[in-house]
């Protein structure tokens, strides 16, 4: 295998530089604005992105594999995100949640998918294209969920945990959803044979990766033993990324699902504390914000011509409204109060990088014009960059995060007089 040319190396480290300054210095000013620096750290994306500096198609960041590579640590970062999240779940408050996660998780499939389609038909799309397009409003990805409520302290309260346990029962049922409507609506698929054989890979591998899970204490241990340096994190690190690959190459489900799972199993293992301060630091330095700034760098708001501005709202209002309706409504019926019905509403309503593999799929089958591929990347930076604000309207104020405490010392400080220091 060719190594890679040194400029090109050189070209990467550069272009890391820039965006790792330009996604923190984003989240600093977000904070100073009384936000999430999740928000600031998505805005970056967009204006370094081709909707306006368009800094991957610039020399010398332009070469192809740049460009993957940057995508590739991204990925890695929203895994190890969703492990984080694993980490520190509560089971037990999980389960006494279970329920409201249950009817959440599925009400938010359902309703996005009924309004995707009654707002395409109107406007000439077919009804195979229509229920594509409701099929991509269904996704949901909470990791930009989970590093807001991170922020906000609140990632462990109740409606965190429905939240993530929402999410779960979401992917599971919008993948059936995806995979049934494929196996029946391409050339050549094989119907319902397709689609059982989709159930028996999920089960499968839910089945397997939460036996494995049993010995995960036996194995951690070990490894924390064991005469090599890190080797606790290593093993975690392996568990992780086989879930992840396991997850979405053998289960059929998003890899942030067994990335998840992975990390509930081993604080059930009793290594959570010893995994999440080794893991944290590089995590969030490095790898999270690229996954955030990556996300505006795959939207090209140009691509959009002014007559499609009309639909465009109209998907991203039904992309909303499905949400907090749908997850918010099913919550509420499981018994949750309304105010954390609607948080855990407002929770669902991203879509993040899952809504954009759903969408990808539909371009490389046929199903989805490049037109139709824009508007519903379109639909999923709008979704992933409301979330952040609305959750911290509607959660309860908390303690300040680290982050948001580091800038409010910062500001004391850069106001002391002189002579007080």
């Amino acid at each position: 295998m060719d190594m890679p040319a040194h400029h090109e190396l050189l070209n990467f480290l550069l272009l890391l530089t820039l965006l790792i300054a330009a996604a923190k210095g984003a989240g600093w000013l977000s904070l100073r604005f009384g936000q999430p620096a999740v928000l600031g750290e998505l805005l970056a994306g967009v204006v370094l992105g081709p909707s306006l500096l368009n800094l991957l198609r610039l020399e010398p960041f332009a070469g192809e594999g740049i460009r993957a590579g940057v995508f590739h640590l991204a990925n890695l970062g929203v895994i190890l995100l969703m492990f984080i999240a694993g980490l520190e779940t509560d089971l037990d408050q999980m389960r006494r949640v279970g329920r409201a996660a249950v009817v959440a998780g599925s009400a938010g499939v359902l309703l996005p998918l009924l309004l995707g389609v009654a707002v395409a038909l109107p406007f000439g799309f077919g009804l195979q294209k229509g229920i594509f397009m409701g099929i991509v409003l269904t996704a949901t990805s909470v990791s930009i969920t989970v590093q807001t409520l991170i922020e906000l302290r609140q990632l462990e309260s109740k409606e965190g945990m429905a939240l993530l346990g929402a999410a779960v029962v979401d992917d599971v049922i919008a993948i059936i959803v995806l995979s049934v409507f494929v196996a029946f609506s391409l050339p050549g698929s094989g119907g319902l044979a397709d689609a059982g054989i989709v159930l028996l890979r999920m089960g499968a591998f839910f089945a397997v990766a939460i036996l494995l899970g049993r010995f995960f204490r036996r194995a951690l241990a070990v490894a924390d033993r064991a005469p090599v340096s890190e080797g606790l994190l290593a093993a975690a690190l392996v568990a992780v990324l086989a879930y992840a690959w396991g997850a979405e190459a053998l289960g059929g489900v998003a890899a942030i699902t067994g990335a998840y799972l992975a990390g509930v199993l081993v604080t059930e293992a009793g290594f959570r504390t010893q995994v999440e301060h080794r893991l944290k630091a590089l995590t969030y330095a490095l790898l999270v914000p690229l996954f955030f700034v990556s996300i505006g760098l795959q939207t090209d708001a140009r691509a959009l011509h002014v007559g499609d501005v009309p639909l465009a709202l109209l998907i991203i209002v039904a992309a909303i409204v499905g949400k907090v309706i749908g997850s918010g409504g099913g919550a509420r019926l499981a018994g949750l109060s309304g105010p954390e019905a609607l948080r855990i509403g407002v929770g669902m309503i991203s879509r993040g990088e899952v809504g954009l593999i759903i969408a990808a799929l539909g371009v490389q089958s046929g199903l989805l014009q490049p037109r139709d591929f824009a508007l519903m990347v379109i639909m999923v930076l709008a979704t992933t960059l409301v979330t952040p604000p609305l959750l911290r309207a509607v959660f309860p104020a908390g303690p300040l995060s680290e982050e948001a405490a580091l800038l409010a010392e910062f500001d004391v400080e850069q106001e002391r007089p002189q002579g007080s220091r």
